[in-house]
């Protein structure tokens, strides 16, 4: 019996389907097709319609406990990502998050925030062999921060503009994330 195109396509689209209900292949095909997503660099706001953070007064704490207040890093330029351990697209765009963290964590501040329990951003951590600081809020994110999206990321220049929003995933490797945050600093 031949198959014809249109059965093989539909066998195909059934295959993928399954693959997608699958709780234990649904993930990984996730986090793949956000990798192709995240291929691009985030866009940056016009100078023009950049927001400021107004109120650094938002307390967290890192996995040892100790507590952080984003005022003590006023007047820097800081990078914010929102993201969680279950999320295919934060996941996707920890690589690139991970290699700007190396080249740039002496330069600005990076906050890596999560909700989830100490335990699971642990896990994760050690298992992706990631070593950046994650923070937990104890207090509420500034408005001009809050998301209903993870991922989520800011890049804020010294003054407290919004100079990057982007919501889901990025390349933050890309010579443009890295051509900005160079512009932002000191030469």
């Amino acid at each position: 019996m031949k198959i014809t195109k249109s059965k093989r396509n539909n066998i195909f689209f059934l295959i993928v389907i399954a693959l997608l209900i699958i709780p234990q292949t649904r993930q990984p095909i996730q986090i793949v097709l956000h990798k192709g997503l995240a291929l691009f660099g985030p866009s940056i706001v016009a100078e023009d319609e950049r927001k400021a953070v107004t109120n650094y007064n938002w307390e967290l704490k890192d996995l040892n406990g100790d507590t952080f207040n984003l005022n003590e890093i006023e007047g820097k330029v800081v990078l914010i990502n929102f993201w969680a351990t279950w999320c295919p697209p934060c996941i996707a765009e920890m690589p690139s998050l991970q290699k700007l963290h190396d080249d740039y964590k002496d330069r600005i501040s990076i906050l890596f925030v999560s909700n989830e329990e100490r335990e699971a951003i642990q896990r994760f951590l050690d298992k992706k062999d990631y070593n950046f600081n994650v923070y937990q809020p104890i207090s509420n994110v500034p408005e001009t921060l809050k998301s209903r999206s993870i991922p989520r990321t800011f890049l804020l220049d010294k003054k407290g503009n919004i100079v990057i929003d982007k919501s889901g995933a990025a390349d933050w490797n890309s010579e443009k994330v890295r051509r900005q945050i160079d512009a932002l600093l000191p030469q």
